[in-house]
């Protein structure tokens, strides 16, 4: 569902534009960003300031507001904080401070590795959110099908991967406005949801659970039986839209080769 005007972008969402990001082909942006995700996980040092600025760029390239790019992932900021906790409070190594009445120590090592690791996570869903933003879902799996092609002489169903892939991503702003309507009703309701302890939220918040697993898969019956209704078979499928590969995806393919380089120059000399 493309997002017009100053409509909030959510989570798997497709944010429609004519940008140089937009205009890639899919299977470049796919590579690019199973690559980065790799740059990821070895970067230290510089590295991380250096892939930081690549993932800002990148949002530059493609238009993207970094408002909406903050409201499709701020629950992950929420996450990246809580493994930031943890780091610093069950890490052991040289301790820093120690937390009056609750016996905890934070160490060194703990502020280290926490930082890492939730820069780490952070940086990994924004790249994520940034492709799905930038590329339109049968832009997608139409890419991801030509990826995992060569699959198929293993006998790999990678039609019907790339369609639950699809699909999948297609259902995440669906249950996210599935749980802003069940959330909005209890409010109606006069649950205390949002004036309640910390504690009473968490008991609260787990009652939205059964009713939002019930719409999803009711919404999940109602897709299966309009694809029956259609005849949808599986096996190979055509496209409307040919995928193409020219100046663009060279510059894209230069750019993040030139980025792989200075990561591991910079690994391994510096």
């Amino acid at each position: 569902i493309p997002a017009k005007g100053p409509l909030m972008i959510r989570l798997g969402q497709y944010y429609e534009g004519s940008s140089f990001g937009h205009c890639l082909d899919a299977r470049v942006k796919i590579i690019a960003t199973l690559l980065f995700s790799l740059l990821i996980f070895y970067a230290r040092g510089w590295n991380i300031l250096l892939i930081s600025g690549f993932l800002f760029a990148v949002c530059r390239v493609s238009r993207l507001n970094f408002i909406r790019i903050l409201e499709a992932g701020k629950t992950i900021i929420w996450f990246a904080l809580l493994l930031f906790a943890l780091h610093i409070f069950f890490t052991a190594g040289s301790p820093l401070c120690v937390i009056p009445y609750l016996n905890f120590t934070i160490t060194a090592e703990g502020v280290t590795r926490g930082l890492l690791v939730s820069w780490q996570f952070v940086a990994l869903a924004y790249s994520g959110i940034i492709l799905t933003m930038i590329t339109s879902p049968t832009d997608l799996v139409h890419g991801l099908e030509f990826i995992l092609r060569p699959l198929r002489h293993i006998r790999v169903p990678v039609s019907e991967i790339a369609l639950m892939v699809s699909m999948a991503l297609r259902f995440v702003p669906t249950i996210l406005e599935e749980y802003d309507r069940i959330k909005t009703a209890q409010l109606a309701r006069g649950s205390e949801m949002e004036t309640a302890r910390y504690d009473r939220r968490i008991k609260i918040m787990s009652a939205l659970l059964l009713p939002l697993a019930v719409s999803v898969f009711r919404r999940a019956e109602e897709l299966a039986q309009a694809m029956e209704a259609r005849n949808y078979t599986g096996g190979p499928r055509t496209s409307f839209h040919q995928q193409h590969f020219g100046r663009e995806e060279i510059i894209a393919l230069f750019f993040l080769g030139l980025l792989v380089s200075l990561v591991v120059f910079i690994k391994y000399r510096c």
